[in-house]
This record gives C-alpha cells, sequence and structure tokens, in this order.
C-alpha cells in the first residue's frame, strides 16, 4: 500500500468514528427531554441523569476529535502560516506535530489507560443515590487518545507526501457549511429562485475566497 492509499484509508476509518459517535447527540438530546418531562411535569427526577448526560458528552467530544483533525477542522490562528509555500507549511506542520502533537496524545493515551485500568480494579461508580459505573466512561479516553494518534500519524505521513511533491494530497470531502446552506436555500419557501440562487452564489463566492487564503488551494478552515 503506498503513501496516498494509506492516508486515505486513516481518514475513511476517522471518519466512519466520527460519524457513528455522532450519533450520540441524538441520544443526548433524547435524554435531555426524556428528564425535562419527568422532572417538570411528572416531579419524578432521575438521580442519575446527570453524570449520564456527561459521560455522554463526554465520550461525544473524544471520539470525534479524530473526524475533526482528518477534516482539517480544529481552529488554526493563521497570521503567516497560509503565506508559506506548501512545503514551508508541510515542514511546519511535522515539526509541530513531533514536539507537541506526538508527546501530548501519547501522553494523554498512556495516562487514560492508567485511569482505565484504576477504575476497572476498583470498579469505580459515580456518587450520587443510584450509581453508575465510572469505568467504561474512562475506557473511552485512551481509545478516543488511539484514534487521534492514528490521525495524526496520517497527517505526518501527509506531511511527508506534500514535502516530496511539493502540494498537499487532497483530503476526502465530507459535508461542509455550504453544502448545508445550499440544502437550506435551496428547500426555502419564502424567496423565488432567483433570490435563492443569488444567496447561494454569494454564499460560496465568500467561501471560497476564504479558501483561497491559504497557499497552494490548501483548505483553512
Amino acid at each position: 500500500m503506498n503513501a496516498p492509499s494509506l492516508i486515505r484509508s486513516i481518514e475513511s476509518f476517522s471518519t466512519w468514528i466520527g460519524k457513528t459517535f455522532a450519533w450520540l447527540i441524538v441520544l443526548l438530546m433524547l435524554v435531555v427531554c426524556v428528564e425535562v418531562f419527568k422532572r417538570y411535569i411528572l416531579n419524578a427526577p432521575t438521580a442519575w441523569i446527570f453524570d449520564a448526560n456527561n459521560m455522554i458528552y463526554g465520550t461525544l467530544f473524544m471520539m470525534t476529535g479524530a473526524y475533526a483533525l482528518a477534516q482539517d477542522g480544529h481552529v488554526r490562528g493563521d497570521f503567516l502560516y497560509g503565506r508559506f509555500a506548501p512545503r514551508t507549511q508541510a515542514w511546519l506542520d511535522l515539526v509541530l506535530y513531533v514536539l507537541f502533537f506526538l508527546p501530548g496524545i501519547g501522553a494523554l493515551t498512556w495516562a487514560g489507560w492508567t485511569y482505565f485500568g484504576d477504575s476497572l480494579a476498583i470498579h469505580e461508580q459515580t456518587f450520587n443515590a443510584d450509581p453508575l459505573p465510572l469505568y467504561p466512561f474512562k475506557f473511552v479516553i485512551p481509545l478516543a487518545g488511539a484514534v487521534v494518534l492514528l490521525q495524526g500519524l496520517s497527517e505526518m505521513l501527509r506531511c511527508v507526501e506534500c514535502i516530496r511533491t511539493g502540494a498537499w494530497l487532497p483530503r476526502l470531502k465530507d459535508a461542509q457549511e455550504m453544502d448545508v446552506v445550499g440544502q437550506q436555500l435551496g428547500g426555502g419557501g419564502y424567496a423565488d429562485d432567483e433570490a435563492r440562487r443569488e444567496a447561494i452564489a454569494r454564499a460560496h463566492q465568500i467561501d471560497e475566497t476564504a479558501r483561497q487564503r491559504g497557499a497552494g488551494g490548501r483548505e483553512m478552515l
């Protein structure tokens, strides 16, 4: 398997993980709605619901990190980076991944595994009237760290490919904000066709202008 194929495979895996765990937001919404109904309508609050909400949201947040990295979706404070040539960008990214990403995510994964092991050994539970097991949630920490670490290695390999070829390997395309804008405007019933087309065109023009700020056509989110 060559480098681009390996990068694509890891990106596909990270995207699948992110989209799978993204469904937790639906579960979280249902849990909150049911609890609001029970608490304020039936006057029968659930003791463990706060802990369950934190676990669901924490799992959602951690397990979608690799997806955000694969989509280049993390916030970037860009003052000079966008003006650099792709090879310079790749060298800078590669150095920063080695100096900061690998030690940080490696420590997170290692420490998370230790926390999970200690929690499992004592069958740790939450502190409330109806305790919940805590060790399954703590297992998410090393699991998320391992998935993000795998995607980070893919990003480093992407940097090496850019240094070799002088151009960034295109990322796997997923739903973007402009796609959602087009769908919403396209299905709207309060504007005529011409106004709808103009609004979609303006939105795409703004998005394209922002994208072209990055050197070599690389997406800058």
